[in-house]
């Protein structure tokens, strides 16, 4: 949708809520749809190939104002989950379908999924023990309590076993910067000699400082033969697993309790959108479930709806799911993978033209859109470069730290990016490069004399 298009439309937009406001009284004030409505009047899957506005738009009076409000609210969102899990072709345990234990729910950030994720495995294994020891107190049970994840998990894993009040040990990850299942085993066994409990793993599937891919294929096993929740993070790194080619990355979520990706970083919904799932969906509304009076509902015990305010740490909950149903249509699945491909092929063009320049060198292996370089030399060096380039204003890097080594990190995330930038991009930054080199040498000159 191009600035002409998307003003139209938008015009169109207002008028359709105008209208609506004009006419709200004769509209009744609660739906008479039954549970269930919404998925037989929709496919069972994203169509391949883009939609027109005009029939989204027609559907919506069709199919979303007559459930307007919570029942087309929570409907869509297990069905638009379905249709993700099924692009991703996540095994069927996952889904909800119309009859199965798992499903997915959107939450707001990555950052919410791992909390949410470790919160319910907190109480599940709390529960199961007391279970078999009713003697044990809960705060006995919390301060042996361990939780896992690989030394370039995001920081976020961290801010949730401090909110879970439960301890965090960061697995020393490899050459690839990759969390292996020797040094997970390692520190399991070692836990459990002293007395702890291990009960929380957090892989991480494309990491934010250089998109490395822990070994699910070795860690998930290990989580499923020890009895620990496998939760993985996928949120940068997710949207392509759409993709044939990528799809790969993915292999070893079989062993996973939930999984998380964001389509609202690569997969062109807007913020925020957090997609999660889950095998049993009864893990999580076990942690979550309260039922005061002013909330209660006829059908909350049918089995006949979704109630995903105990799915989340929020109550209330917007109408995330209806503009993945606008992106899923209006692109198709084809389009999306495109989309995905586009960024993949930009990125590799650009890891070709720092490999091309002896001065810099590629820190990580580049396997979807993000490309960590540096120039030869040393942090200082390095930061001079950063710091010059984010002055100049004309494209902005974020630096990471791989193995106590200062690397930029060039991102490609617009939707509207083209090679013609990726190569400018370059250019601007061999031009810092160069000014930067030669202040070195100047400050070099300066101390000999």
């Amino acid at each position: 949708m191009n600035a002409s298009e998307f003003r139209r439309r938008g015009k169109e937009m207002v008028d359709y809520v105008a209208n609506y406001l004009e006419g709200i009284e004769g509209r009744q004030v609660f739906p008479d749809v039954d549970p269930g409505y919404l998925r037989p009047l929709i496919p069972t899957t994203a169509p391949q190939e883009p939609e027109t506005f005009e029939d989204i738009i027609e559907d919506v009076e069709k199919i979303i104002m007559p459930g307007a409000a919570s029942p087309a609210c929570t409907e869509l969102e297990t069905v638009m989950m379905d249709w993700l899990g099924k692009m991703l072709q996540l095994p069927e345990a996952f889904l909800a379908g119309e009859a199965g234990e798992g499903g997915g729910v959107i939450q707001g950030t990555a950052s919410e999924a791992t909390l949410v994720a470790l919160l319910a495995a907190r109480t599940k294994v709390t529960r199961c023990l007391q279970a078999a020891s009713p003697e044990l107190t809960q705060a006995a049970i919390m301060e042996k309590l361990v939780a896992y994840t690989s030394d370039q998990a995001h920081s976020s894993v961290e801010k949730a076993s401090l909110i879970g009040g439960v301890r965090l040990k960061a697995i020393p990850s490899d050459a690839k910067f990759a969390m292996r299942a020797s040094a997970l085993q390692e520190a399991l066994d070692r836990d459990k000699a002293a007395g702890l409990i291990p009960f929380f793993v957090v892989a991480t599937l494309g990491t934010t400082s250089c998109c490395s891919f822990d070994n699910l294929l070795e860690v998930g096993p290990i989580c499923h033969e020890e009895g620990v929740w496998l939760h993985v993070d996928a949120a940068y790194a997710g949207s392509a697993f759409i993709c044939p080619e990528f799809r790969h990355l993915l292999n070893g979520v079989e062993f996973a309790d939930s999984f998380n990706f964001n389509p609202h970083k690569w997969l062109l919904v807007n913020f925020d959108c957090s997609a999660m799932w889950v095998k049993k969906r009864t893990d999580l509304t076990g942690a979550f479930r309260l039922d005061p009076v002013y909330l209660r509902h006829s059908h909350q015990d049918s089995g006949l709806i979704t109630d995903y305010r105990h799915w989340q740490l929020p109550l209330g909950r917007r109408f995330r799911s209806l503009k993945m149903w606008f992106v899923f249509r209006m692109y198709g699945v084809k389009g999306l993978q495109a989309y995905i491909r586009k960024h993949v092929q930009l990125a590799h063009a650009f890891e070709a033209l720092v490999r091309q320049d002896p001065r810099f060198e590629i820190c990580a292996e580049v396997t979807l859109g993000l490309v960590c370089f540096r120039l030869k030399g040393s942090n200082k060096l390095n930061e001079a470069l950063l710091e010059s380039i984010n002055s100049a204003k004309k494209i902005h890097l974020v630096p990471c730290s791989l193995r106590d080594r200062f690397v930029l990190r060039f991102a490609i995330c617009s939707r509207t990016v083209e090679l013609a930038h990726v190569q400018r991009a370059w250019e601007h930054i061999q031009e810092m490069a160069a000014m930067v080199l030669a202040a070195q040498g100047e400050d070099k000159a300066e101390i000999k004399n």
